[in-house]
């Protein structure tokens, strides 16, 4: 298996403490330090955008019940630098980039375009970062620049297919001008909809007058006009070090997924909650649609996040380790339901702590065999809802150096 560290920096308050900024950013550029001189691959950083505490207070909140700041990271590229700089080996990964907010998927491109002609200015770096990309999470991001349905065929759709449909359209734009286009929003095919992409006939049904009345409505297909709309350009710089850059498609969309590896290698993010078959089947069909310049499909080419509460804390015995890291486990995993949703879930708490590693290092060890592929990538999760950096230091170095071994020497296929 290869590990790499995910990173929340979710400045939320744990039993009562609520870390400054600073504090905050701090103890994350102390954990990826740390992760560096451990021998983690990539240190992947939630991205998120705009207050969500101020948010609470508006007309449609998301998480009203979340205190403090659900990430404080709104830009990757920046933390990059600044971890490049501090580190010898370890690479970066968002998890993941909204293409849409901020510009959208051509001020995305150029971002990335100028940041790896900086960072490649040395000629004998090697490392790259990780581009993981998506929609966005939470709309109230997208709202504030202006990406909401617009026309009555818009409004008309499911929310999660017109956004899912303006995805397609900005992943397109962002990996063409990527790999080099010169390109006008004119080449972009439009979108369209068919009933299999609806979910079911009444949605498809509510759908159809809409299209029909503006026109587009073809049959059996609805046409979706374009979001983005742009005059032939060509993002600067040009002449950057394409192998720096890898992206990582943050969708669980197949469309998604093919799109982007018609124009560039892309990687796929997923989470570890994601049913066992799906896990494969996307690995199959990876299998055929990757771009061909990126060479075989590899099993880590979809790294998967772990919830870890591992507890090898001195002068305890093992059974005391293993009584330990439950609690904490349940604690944290409780406090993240009640802040998201306002509620205690004891069966969402039952079924997050299913999709942890808990224990000691043995234990940690023997749960990823059983439940993780010996070629998966994995990225590891410590600094769930806690803000204790030195004992998140111990736990990734405790996992490196007992539970790493003990899957290096005795691993098997789940």
């Amino acid at each position: 298996m290869e590990f790499d560290l995910f990173l929340s920096i979710s400045q939320t308050p744990v039993a009562g403490h609520t870390p400054t900024e600073a504090q905050m950013l701090a103890n994350a550029m102390a954990q990826v330090e740390a992760a560096d001189r451990l021998g983690f691959g990539v240190a992947w950083l939630a991205e998120s955008h705009l207050s969500s505490d101020v948010q609470k207070g508006n007309r449609l909140p998301v998480i009203p019940h979340w205190e403090g700041e659900v990430g404080l990271n709104a830009d990757m590229l920046q933390f990059a630098h600044a971890i490049f700089r501090r580190t010898k080996r370890i690479e970066v990964g968002s998890a993941v980039m909204n293409i849409l907010c901020n510009g959208g998927p051509v001020a995305a491109a150029e971002r990335i375009a100028m940041f790896a002609a900086l960072h490649g200015l040395d000629p004998a770096e090697r490392r790259r970062v990780h581009v993981g990309f998506s929609a966005g999470r939470f709309d109230y991001m997208n709202r504030a620049y202006g990406l909401e349905p617009r026309t009555p065929l818009e409004k008309a759709l499911p929310f999660g297919l017109w956004k899912g449909t303006m995805f397609l359209e900005a992943a397109e734009i962002f990996a063409r001008l990527l790999a080099g286009e010169t390109l006008a929003s004119s080449q972009v095919p439009e979108r369209t909809l068919v009933r299999s992409d609806f979910r079911n006939d009444a949605d498809w049904e509510k759908a159809r007058p809409a299209a029909a009345a503006e026109g587009l409505l073809d049959g059996g297909r609805l046409r979706v006009p374009k979001q983005f709309r742009f005059d032939s350009l060509k993002i600067v710089p040009q002449a950057w070090r394409r192998e720096l850059v890898q992206l990582v498609v943050g969708s669980h969309d197949p469309k998604a997924h093919a799109l982007v590896n018609r124009f560039l290698p892309a990687h796929v993010a997923n989470l570890s909650i994601t049913p066992g078959p799906v896990i494969d089947a996307t690995h199959e069909r990876m299998a055929k649609t990757f771009h061909p310049s990126g060479g075989p499909w590899k099993r880590a080419y979809m790294p998967r996040t772990v919830l870890v509460f591992l507890n090898e804390e001195p002068g305890l015995t093992p059974g005391q380790r293993r009584g330990a890291a439950r609690a904490e486990a349940k604690r944290a995993l409780a406090a993240y339901w009640n802040a998201l949703e306002g509620t205690l879930d004891p069966k969402k708490v039952g079924e997050a702590s299913d999709n942890a590693v808990i224990g000691t290092a043995e234990d940690v060890a023997i749960q990823l065999k059983a439940r993780y592929h010996r070629d998966d990538r994995l990225m590891l999760w410590f600094d769930f809802f806690t803000h204790d950096s030195d004992r998140v230091v111990r736990d990734m170095t405790a996992f490196m150096q007992k539970v790493a071994p003990i899957l290096a020497n005795n691993e098997v296929a789940a």
